[in-house]
């Protein structure tokens, strides 16, 4: 999920999907919406990260990072010291800990218990454009605009190699399940693969002709599956790494690629304006999901894993039976572009949120709109549920991120 989330800051800021630099506003506590539970960001609003247990809340701002507490929402901490942009920020698997990667070239780690400064690790030469902690805590992966992979030893600071190779800026780094591969994406077309333990390279995977925008694992770590510009999606088998398969049918650029809960499935979205499904055993298309009208900007599936969502340009966010490939019901309502999408854990409900500056609620199975959630002024480009459920956050260009109670 780490690299889903450091891919999605990165594409929000470098693809035309959603955005635009945010506008530096002040914060303010009045005057909130009925129903919102409290307006955090204090400065322009970057990404949103729950710790994972859900007790703690990072809303990265154009102030520094806020930590928040959950069960009030009052602030903790407050993590300054970046001099630019932070463009990316991960929790590590223990909740301890906060990384945050910048613009200004340096990564620093932030102790969440005590609300301090840990350690900044200088290294990099260029923009960072993610972060990622291997599974087990211990090393903590950046990569950006220098075309390097830096790997860090999270308990001292101390750099623990460099993974050169790309020749263009690097997109995201992901772990493998059992953390002892990372593989990386770049704008140079390939994905490279390391070994961890020896920091040597593995391999590249070369094939795609444009740029690599996602890089998943199955769940099960077996395939990792790359999807580019050249309208391609790509399948690598991870013991030999030898391609197992080319997938074709997209005639656009392929901006969202996932796999299904249980890794029997593969869903990818494209500016084409279609969702493709590809059998996760023998990698035949299973069928091809017409209904959107523009560009594809995201695809996810229930917690369940028998429900797509995909949303677009067209305003719209389209439901899926995976099973029969038939439309379960289209939510209409916004009056402009759908930028995001969740849903929540239980699956009882889909959040989107779009540029009409509104975030909607609906019933997933039937389809139907159970609220609105007005107070931004401004695009919202995120909603995120807390694990437990209860509570669903929004962040917009309006400088804020709005807490709400679900029920």
């Amino acid at each position: 999920m780490k690299i889903v989330v450091n891919l999605l800051m990165f594409l929000i800021r470098f693809l035309p999907t959603c955005g635009r630099q945010p506008s530096d506003q002040r914060y303010t506590q009045s005057n909130l919406p009925e129903g919102a539970v409290a307006r955090l960001g204090k400065g322009s609003v970057g990404p949103v990260q729950y710790s994972p247990d859900g007790t703690r809340l990072a809303v990265v701002s154009s102030v520094g990072i806020w930590l928040y507490g959950t069960a009030t929402y009052e602030e903790i901490a407050l993590f300054t010291g970046h001099t630019d942009w932070i463009g990316t920020v991960a929790f590590s698997p223990d909740g301890k800990t906060v990384a945050s990667g910048s613009l200004d070239k340096t990564v620093r780690l932030w102790d969440v218990v005590e609300g301090v400064h840990k350690q900044t690790l200088t290294g990099h030469t260029d923009r960072i454009h993610g972060v990622t902690f291997s599974p087990d805590g211990t090393t903590l992966a950046s990569g950006g605009g220098d075309k390097m992979v830096r790997l860090w030893d999270v308990e001292t600071g101390e750099p623990k190699g460099t993974l050169t190779g790309h020749t263009r800026d690097i997109v995201g780094v992901s772990f493998s399940p059992d953390g002892k591969t990372a593989a990386s994406g770049s704008f140079d077309e390939t994905v490279q693969l390391w070994d961890i333990k020896t920091g040597e390279p593995k391999g590249t995977l070369a094939g795609h002709t444009e740029t690599v925008y996602g890089v998943a694992f199955s769940p099960d770590g077996t395939t990792l599956a790359s999807s580019g510009g050249d309208n391609t999606v790509r399948l690598w088998d991870t013991e030999t790494w030898e391609p197992k398969r080319t997938l074709t049918g997209h005639t656009d650029k392929v901006y969202s690629v996932v796999f299904s809960p249980d890794g029997l499935v593969l869903a990818s979205g494209s500016a084409d304006r279609t969702v493709r499904l590809w059998d996760g055993e023998i990698w035949e298309p299973k069928r091809t999901l017409t209904g959107h009208t523009d560009t594809v900007t995201s695809v996810v599936f229930s917690p369940d894993g028998v429900t797509l969502a995909s949303v677009s340009y067209d305003n719209t966010v389209r439901l899926w039976d995976i099973e029969t490939g038939e439309q379960k019901g289209e939510l209409t309502g916004h009056t402009e572009a759908v930028c995001s999408v969740a849903f929540s854990p239980d699956g009882t409900t889909l959040a989107t949120g779009s540029w009409d500056k509104t975030v909607r609620l609906w019933d997933p199975k039937t389809a139907v709109h159970k609220d609105t959630l007005v107070g931004h002024t401004d695009w919202v480009k995120g909603v995120a549920f807390s694990p437990d459920g209860r509570t669903l956050a929004s962040g917009s260009l309006d400088g804020t991120v709005l807490l709400w109670q679900v029920d």
